[in-house]
């Protein structure tokens, strides 16, 4: 825990993951409680939760309002680069890449809010809705497809030629990422629903609204890859 590189919720989420591993904890078991943990692991009760919301998010420990955490599933699930076949690993790691999005096609959603035509919007709500029948079919693969065109598209919209040739120029990674998450079929609906509050922010107009749920939607859907990562605090 003294690595000064890496955020303080970072730090505080692998310090669960070994405290639930060294002391035993199984499924079902209660964690101290919060003020015992940020007590114990030395961090704010602010990074404290956040930590804890990203590992309940993985189905690590559930947080039941009023009784506690409690311990869900073994804490060796899927760390995305460690456990899933990733075939860029020579070139960057999941975790880069879904950081990488969180940074680029955020800015890009807040500019394409104020810059994106009728038409463009248009194709984007025919996207969202191909998606939704591939998702309903089942046909994970046509559905990574069109999650890549969404977010393509999206950058397009923005005017950034910059930031659209970096996807360009890496297409097939950015496209890998975008099927990781339906490694979970339960949770694939997730990324349509994402999609839509996106779609509705930028028919909206609403630049920093857009922003918001790109940024919310690249961190959930690293957190259904079973990737944690957490962003800076806004200054």
């Amino acid at each position: 825990m003294n690595s000064i590189s890496r955020a303080v919720p970072e730090v505080a989420l692998q310090a669960i993951r070994k405290l639930i591993t060294e002391q035993g904890f199984g499924a079902g078991d209660a964690l101290p409680s919060q003020r015992d943990l940020a007590v114990q692991l030395g961090v704010s009760r602010a990074s404290l939760r956040e930590a804890l919301s990203s590992l309940s998010a993985l189905g690590v420990i559930s947080i039941q309002p009023g009784k506690g955490v409690f311990v869900q599933a073994p804490v060796d699930l899927p760390r995305g680069d460690a456990a899933l076949s990733w075939p860029f690993a020579a070139q960057a790691s999941p975790l880069d890449i879904f950081q990488l999005r969180y940074a680029l096609e955020s800015f890009a959603a807040g500019l394409a809010a104020v810059t994106l035509t009728t038409d463009e919007l248009d194709v984007l709500e025919d996207n969202v809705a191909a998606m939704r029948s591939e998702l309903k079919s089942g046909d994970f693969e046509a559905a990574a497809r069109l999650d890549f065109e969404f977010h393509r598209r999206i950058l397009l919209a923005s005017g950034n030629q910059a930031m659209l040739s970096i996807l360009t120029a890496s297409a097939e990674i950015f496209l890998e990422s975008q099927k990781l998450p339906f490694i979970r079929a339960e949770r694939a609906m997730e990324t349509w629903q994402e999609h839509r509050k996106i779609l509705r922010a930028l028919a909206r107009r609403a630049s920093g609204a857009a922003q918001k749920a790109m940024q919310e939607h690249v961190r959930n859907a690293a957190l259904r890859t079973g990737i944690a990562f957490v962003a800076p605090a806004a200054s």
